[in-house]
């Protein structure tokens, strides 16, 4: 059986920074999963300007990522209960986040139900999607 290794995100502009966050991701298993927000969880998460890239295009970006093995679009989600039972249906084995994740606890709740690790995984210093939109007058 494969080791199935869950994350989750915006992955808008695509950075330096998700790519290596994808790739250390994808070696705590054989068989990563993203989880990317809906458009309307992104203008709510990060303004109205935001996603540059709607989901479609978001999801064909990962997709071609030889490191990403399946990508599911999300609805809106509009309750912890959603993601606990996104996380029931995959039943990956590691759910990895970045060190510092705002929503940390919920997550280990979350992989508590169905007996996985929550891996952090650290960030590095580049610039992040918002920055950059900043930088180039899109936000």
């Amino acid at each position: 059986m494969k080791k199935k290794v869950l994350v989750g995100g915006v992955f808008d502009i695509l950075h330096f920074g998700h790519i290596q966050f994808l790739k250390k991701a994808k070696k705590l298993g054989d068989y990563l999963i993203v989880a990317l927000e809906s458009d309307e969880n992104v203008r709510k998460i990060k303004g109205e300007k935001r996603p540059i890239h709607n989901q479609n295009q978001r999801r064909e970006i990962l997709e071609s990522l030889k490191f990403v093995d399946e990508v599911i679009s999300l609805p809106e989600m509009k309750s912890d209960e959603d993601y606990k039972n996104l996380v029931i249906k995959v039943k990956p084995q590691v759910v990895a986040v970045t060190v510092g994740d705002p929503i940390l606890e919920k997550k280990r709740k979350q992989a508590s139900l169905i007996g996985a690790r929550v891996i952090e995984i650290p960030k590095i210093n580049v610039f992040s999607t918002s920055q950059i939109a900043k930088l180039l007058e899109l936000e």
